[in-house]
């Protein structure tokens, strides 16, 4: 499946919240604590589209969103793929792309968080050829202010 990117404008913010919604409860809602699920509303979603589409872009196929990634310094921040891109090779663009960003904008070293039990996005980063550094906590955002959850943190040196 072929995808263009570009970088997100205020018309994406619904088409990309509601893939982060549904996104983030299948990735996460198994295994994330019942409090945090709590406040991983549809709303939440779209407060942090808007206050970070800065540094977000969306890949598309044929004028549809296929999935969305947001930078944030050194880190892959976000990064989802609709459910219709999904085992097609969308992933592994969008991830090129994103390294691809980061190390034009001069950085060497990347981060990304992924959810513990999120074992479907810890094998494709780690195919991606990201490295799992070990558990950690880490403050998620949410509109409660920081919520500590453990993470596997995965790095990669960008070349």
């Amino acid at each position: 499946m072929s995808v263009t990117f570009r970088a997100a404008v205020t018309g994406d913010i619904a088409a990309i919240t509601d893939l982060w919604d549904a996104g983030w409860h299948q990735g996460h809602g198994a295994t994330a604590p019942a409090a945090l699920i709590r406040l991983r509303t549809r709303d939440s979603f779209a407060d942090r589209v808007a206050a970070h589409l800065c540094g977000c872009f969306v890949a598309e196929h044929d004028g549809a969103l296929a999935g969305f990634v947001m930078l944030e310094g050194a880190e892959v921040y976000q990064f989802y793929v609709a459910p219709a891109a999904q085992g097609r090779g969308v992933a592994r663009t969008m991830m090129a792309e994103a390294e691809h960003r980061l190390h034009a904008r001069g950085i060497t070293d990347a981060w990304l968080a992924c959810g513990v039990g999120n074992d479907r996005a810890a094998r494709f980063y780690a195919k991606c050829g990201w490295r799992d550094v070990g558990r950690r906590r880490e403050p998620m955002e949410t509109a409660a202010g920081p919520f500590m959850l453990e993470i596997i943190r995965f790095e990669k040196r960008l070349p």
